[in-house]
């Protein structure tokens, strides 16, 4: 073997065990979801969280990848299209699929290594709409939205992000995902809660808020842990290349941007409340972890610690705002991912070192306004796009599949209307009696 097959294969063994870790996020995000849930609607979140990548990975590998990553124009690939019979080859061969495929040319691994890595980025987008919508979706309706979101949202997003597109053109930069992972999920989870409305017990006639807790939070800790250790492959795994001094950087400014933005979110909540949330430690530190996953390969290790400073901020913020909105997500994955998302693109604008980012400098590194010109451009085009279009789709969906499940069979709880079982059929002594009042506000009448 010689020097450059060496290199070739530590490389993809690198990229393969990354993308390992960031499909085992899958688990997390159901444990999350299921924990800040209720009891009665823990199957439901927990096959929504099982399926999702099933859809997710014949969307990405039937259009979205040739969307994404194909050779076309600033808006979307045209080539390499319905990806279907490629042949397994590295960058080296002489291969037509490769050669569609110019954008992520540089990255030294196979072909079949690349389109893997990015499933499962795709697959984790379509993940964070789950937790917005959760306990009252049909759920055919959301399998079918997935299938809209990974092959076709998600991926001319891509192409313009990391395909090439016109925003690469403009400067743009996200190294693993801010944007074209977290707030695209938060976007089109943003347009599916408007389109939904909120959950029938949330919100009293009087505009206060009628808090639901989780039923588990230990499942809900399990699946941060997950999540946390997933974002060890999330973002280093971005290198592409087994880069030592990279993947050690990335791996610790990810790590202290987490930490930061737990330890601030547990303070501000008790400052708010009191007491210290566990729900919002949590929320915390995945919102570091969305927080720095765009600057995570540009900027130093205090820095990190700054911005995980300010997602701890900003996440317990956004979710009062949402709540104050009546904005019902049951997760908090808009204040995460969404707000989180937005913030640490923001932060490559601002704190982006030449040194790191290629010679890219942010404002506070003396490059002007140019590069957090570029963000915020990304920020606004990629929201009002994802977001239409999102509406657009959530709006299709109700016209035909319809999106809501009845209010009985909210009230019951999904597993028994959706699914027909139980999660905790132990602890289960009686049913529900569905009877609906005035003391809360129900738009599902209107909305089904």
């Amino acid at each position: 073997m010689d020097l450059l097959d060496m290199k070739i294969t530590l490389d993809t063994l690198w990229v393969m065990v990354a993308g390992i870790l960031v499909f085992f996020m899958n688990l997390g995000f159901g444990c999350v979801e299921a924990g800040f849930c209720r009891a009665k609607n823990s199957v439901n979140i927990l096959s929504k969280n099982f399926i999702v990548f099933a859809a997710a990975s014949l969307a990405f590998y039937v259009i979205g990848w040739g969307l994404m990553f194909g050779n076309g124009n600033g808006f979307m690939g045209t080539e390499g299209l319905w990806f279907l019979g490629g042949s397994d080859m590295s960058p080296a061969g002489d291969d037509t699929y490769v050669g569609a495929y110019s954008a992520i040319a540089w990255a030294t691994v196979p072909l079949m290594a690349k389109f893997f890595f990015q499933l499962v980025f795709a697959g984790t987008a379509a993940t964070i709409v789950s937790g917005c919508v959760a306990e009252r979706i049909k759920y055919y309706t959301f399998i079918a939205f997935t299938f809209f979101i990974v092959g076709i949202i998600y991926p001319i997003v891509g192409h313009w992000i990391w395909g090439g597109g016109w925003l690469a053109n403009l400067g743009f930069l996200d190294f693993a995902g801010s944007t074209q992972v977290h707030s695209i999920g938060g976007w089109a989870g943003l347009a599916g809660i408007l389109v939904l409305g909120p959950r029938y017990d949330k919100y009293r006639k009087d505009g206060s808020v009628n808090t639901i807790p989780g039923h588990n939070l230990s499942l809900a800790t399990i699946g941060a842990f997950i999540l946390w250790l997933g974002w060890f492959g999330f973002n280093p795994g971005s290198t592409m290349a087994a880069d030592a001094g990279a993947i050690a950087h990335i791996a610790v400014t990810t790590n202290m941007a987490a930490v930061t933005a737990l330890l601030v979110a547990t303070f501000v909540s008790t400052l708010k409340m009191g007491k210290p949330d566990l729900g919002m430690s949590i929320n915390g530190c995945l919102a570091g972890l969305v927080a720095i996953t765009a600057p995570c390969a540009f900027v130093s290790v205090p820095v990190a610690i700054l911005i995980g400073a300010v997602a701890g901020l900003v996440v317990v913020a956004a979710v009062l705002w949402f709540d104050k909105m009546k904005i019902d997500d049951p997760v908090g994955a808009l204040a995460v991912h969404l707000a989180n998302g937005v913030w640490g693109t923001l932060a490559v604008g601002l704190f982006a070192d030449p040194e790191l980012a290629g010679g890219s400098a942010g404002v506070f590194y003396g490059g002007g306004a140019t590069l957090l010109w570029a963000q915020v451009v990304g920020i606004v085009s990629v929201g009002v796009f994802v977001f239409v279009a999102s509406y657009v789709v959530w709006n299709l969906l109700k016209m035909t599949m319809g999106v809501r499940v009845g209010i009985h069979e909210e009230i019951d709880g999904l597993d028994i209307s959706e699914h027909g079982n139980n999660c905790y059929p132990d602890f289960v002594t009686r049913r529900s009696v569905p009877v609906i009042t005035d003391s809360v506000e129900s738009p599902v009448a209107a909305r089904r």
